[in-house]
């Protein structure tokens, strides 16, 4: 008769991942990990699989958590112009509130990892071409509805938002300046 789990594997991934988003991958080592998740090598394993399992199902878990997504957040029905601007100053508040100074998750890997990682470039590039086409379907719907000067290029302009929209996650881990997310922020929106 198999035995039952004595810990809870959605709780233990849960600590898995703020333990790699504190830390990163390279610096979480297998003991670390098991004195926070609190359960044996051997559960771990079982379980997860090895500590890069264990990371890509934690940056999962990451993507999962964002409430709302931003692929949700460009993808409602109606005004499609109000939803990218929402998204850019969600991004620029959070970051430039960043207490922890922890960053994106989704970034942080791409920093470390990428590109000697070949699963975690390609998780990373799947989530960055999604977003960016959700920016480029957004924009289209918005030119196709007068919001956007029909002169603009979409899929430019989304490019362009993906590129700043990744760079404020970087900023803001290093900058405790609000003033440079909101007129970054600013500038990037009277573009459109």
């Amino acid at each position: 008769m198999a035995r039952s789990k004595e810990f809870d594997p959605s709780a233990a991934l849960d600590a898995a991942l703020e333990l790699f988003w504190e830390r990163g991958y390279e610096s979480t080592s297998m003991a670390d990990l098991v004195e926070r998740l609190g359960i044996g090598r051997a559960s771990l394993y079982a379980t997860f699989g090895g500590k890069h399992e264990l990371y890509m199902k934690a940056l999962q878990r990451y993507l999962d958590a964002q409430s709302p997504s931003p692929i949700e957040m460009l993808s409602q029905p109606g005004p499609a112009l109000p939803a990218v601007r929402q998204l850019v100053e969600m991004y620029a508040r959070q970051s430039s509130s960043d207490e922890g100074k922890r960053g994106c998750m989704i970034v942080n890997a791409a920093a470390e990892l990428m590109p000697r990682d070949e699963e975690v470039s390609r998780f990373v590039d799947r989530n960055w071409e999604g977003l960016e086409t959700a920016l480029t379907s957004a924009l289209i719907r918005a030119r196709a509805q007068g919001e956007l000067a029909p002169d603009r290029d979409p899929r430019a302009l989304a490019r362009f938002l993906m590129v700043l929209l990744q760079g404020m996650r970087v900023m803001g881990k290093a900058s405790a300046d609000p003033a440079r997310m909101r007129d970054a922020a600013a500038h990037a929106l009277s573009l459109l």
